[in-house]
């Protein structure tokens, strides 16, 4: 049983604490992984506060290490091999043969905390044990056990520092452009938010031929970097009507719009903002309805595309991300920073005060 240190969540309203745990064995088809880096998303924050009173909980579902050890039904990973964890997915469901992976019938199961089926822990604090299982993965600690449906084998020489956001964050917003909105040549793209999840749409979106992004952000220096990163346009949703500026800007609207807030009025602005027959996908997990008036979907023939790890299939995509990345064409290290793990709480600072991007932490 590897023992090392691990970021624990005792309190949702306190800062995480370094405190020593023991990892279990690989079992089955487990595998073990020294983990290197592990990207902080604003998932890991949301979560930490379910389930309150059932504490220490081990958080982190963005992991990229080194494998240390397989479970003797593991074929197809090895001792050694360099990869990115990402979220669980069954394989046997109808959605999961259809290669939807995200939206697994057994997802909640497998990606939420809890001890494995059999009901033995894999993480203790001395005698006691730690919740986790997040993502499969819970990689805020020195080793983390991961199974071999969310564990992606990627080059050596990978930057795992740059690869680890891939796992959730990165993919989500990579994903929403070049597997669900797809923009065709000539195409205006609008990007909600410009937080690591729309910043790396951004990215994805200047890959493409001929495809103009406008940004919607609040923050005057996220405004500054996608701007930097190539965006056409950027707009302060607090100086006036934000949708008329889209329509002047565009003439004839949004062909594209992905809104990464989870706030349904900016749904409703997203979907108001399009041209006929222009499509949104939305990926922020928020809560409330949209004021959309059903007339400017029927008549207009618009979409609203509900997208989760946009909708990827992760051994296929994280690795062709890293292709794009390597020749140079999707510069993702501008969006990253890398921080000691005992610096998690500066990190996490950092992230809320909109100093940073993507916060990373190396273990």
């Amino acid at each position: 049983m590897p023992s090392t240190l691990a970021a624990i969540s005792r309190d949702p309203q306190a800062e995480f604490t370094i405190e020593p745990v023991h990892i279990d064995e690989p079992r089955g088809q487990e595998i073990l992984v020294r983990i290197v880096a592990a990207g902080i998303c604003h998932t890991d924050l949301v979560s930490r506060g379910i389930g309150a009173a059932d504490r220490p909980i081990l958080l982190g579902h963005e992991g990229a290490g080194i494998v240390a050890a397989v479970g003797p039904d593991v074929y197809d990973v090895r001792q050694g091999d360099h990869v990115v964890l990402t979220y669980r997915h069954c394989g046997d469901c109808r959605n999961c043969r259809l290669g939807r992976l995200s939206y697994c019938a057994h997802a909640t199961r497998l990606n939420q905390f809890g001890p494995r089926q059999d009901g033995t822990p894999r993480v203790m604090i001395g005698d006691t044990v730690v919740r986790d299982g997040f993502f499969g993965q819970s990689s805020f600690a020195g080793y983390a056990l991961a199974s071999v449906d969310n564990t992606v084998v990627v080059p050596p020489w990978t930057d795992l520092e740059v690869a680890a956001p891939l796992g959730c964050g990165f993919q989500t917003g990579a994903g929403a452009v070049l597997e669900v909105l797809r923009p065709e040549p000539g195409s205006h793209l609008v990007i909600f938010g410009a937080g690591a999840v729309g910043m790396a749409a951004l990215l994805a979106a200047r890959t493409l031929d001929d495809t103009a992004v406008i940004v919607v952000e609040t923050s005057p220096h996220r405004r500054a970097f996608a701007t930097e990163l190539g965006a056409a346009h950027v707009l302060d949703p607090a100086e006036g009507d934000t949708v008329a500026e889209i329509w002047a800007r565009t003439e004839t609207g949004a062909t594209h719009a992905l809104d990464t807030t989870g706030k349904p009025e900016v749904l409703a602005a997203a979907v108001a903002a399009l041209a006929v027959g222009g499509t949104v996908a939305a990926v922020g997990l928020g809560t409330g309805v949209p004021p959309i008036d059903l007339r400017d979907i029927v008549l207009a023939g618009k979409t609203i595309r509900g997208c989760l790890e946009g909708d990827a299939e992760p051994r296929r995509f994280i690795p062709e991300l890293l292709r794009l990345h390597a020749a140079g064409y999707l510069p993702l290290e501008r969006l990253v920073r890398a921080y000691p793990y005992t610096d998690i709480n500066t990190a996490l600072a950092a992230a809320a005060a909109g100093r940073i991007i993507k916060p990373v932490l190396r273990w």
